[in-house]
């Protein structure tokens, strides 16, 4: 017989910051952990032998980006609920992952306390972004004020790596992805925010807050 509530597997490379996690999330009775993986593949074997129906998962995994991984879970486990917990800005890649499939997004830097309303918000069938964030998306010209929002989850990888000074060469290894790829990301990104060179890419990064986590 299954545990009660909800079951949670967690992704992170990181094993110190699971246990922390985990110890919050274990504060609730109706919350369990049910498995921990530090790889993209670790967690799809975990999901393979036990079930969850939750799924807190990191973007910057050692083996396959979490972006990456989330349209294979989409099409394996299409009633498993994913909230994201990465250092990448809520507000950058929260909207697209969301787009994309996902049911909620958190920063790093939130509190316990946010982590669990977090948990519990997608963990009864509702979609996840913190309040500043959502109430931004809300106004009515925010794509127009803030066209990095109309990027995909990719292209904001992309667009974050150039902006920080990453050779084409670093940004293609680092995502798996080919130089010629990249390249051609580069010029899309260019022309979806009407910029037209990697240092005005990375004022406009510096501008909006897209630099202000770690991005691996």
């Amino acid at each position: 017989m299954g545990l009660p509530g909800t079951r949670i597997l967690l992704v992170d490379d990181h094993p110190l910051f699971r246990a922390g996690v985990r110890r919050i999330l274990e504060s609730d009775a109706t919350l369990h952990v049910v498995g921990e993986a530090g790889t993209a593949e670790q967690a799809l074997s975990l999901l393979r032998s036990t079930p969850a129906s939750l799924l807190l998962l990191d973007i910057s995994l050692p083996d396959q980006s979490g972006v990456d991984l989330l349209p294979r879970l989409r099409e394996s486990y299409p009633n498993l609920r994913v909230l994201y917990l990465s250092a990448h800005p809520e507000s950058g890649f929260g909207p697209p992952l969301l787009r994309a499939g996902a049911q909620g997004y958190l920063n790093k830097q939130c509190t316990a306390a946010e982590i669990l309303a977090a948990v519990r918000c997608v963990a009864a069938g509702d979609r996840y972004l913190p309040d500043p964030v959502r109430a931004q998306r809300e106004q009515p010209d925010t794509d127009a004020l803030t066209p990095h929002r109309r990027l995909g989850s990719r292209e904001l990888q992309v667009f974050v790596r150039i902006a920080r000074g990453l050779a084409p060469a670093t940004t293609a290894a680092e995502l798996n992805l080919s130089v010629k790829t990249i390249r051609s990301y580069r010029r899309r990104i260019l022309e979806k925010l009407g910029l037209r060179s990697d240092a005005e890419m990375a004022a406009y990064a510096v501008r909006h807050h897209l630099l202000d986590s770690a991005i691996h």
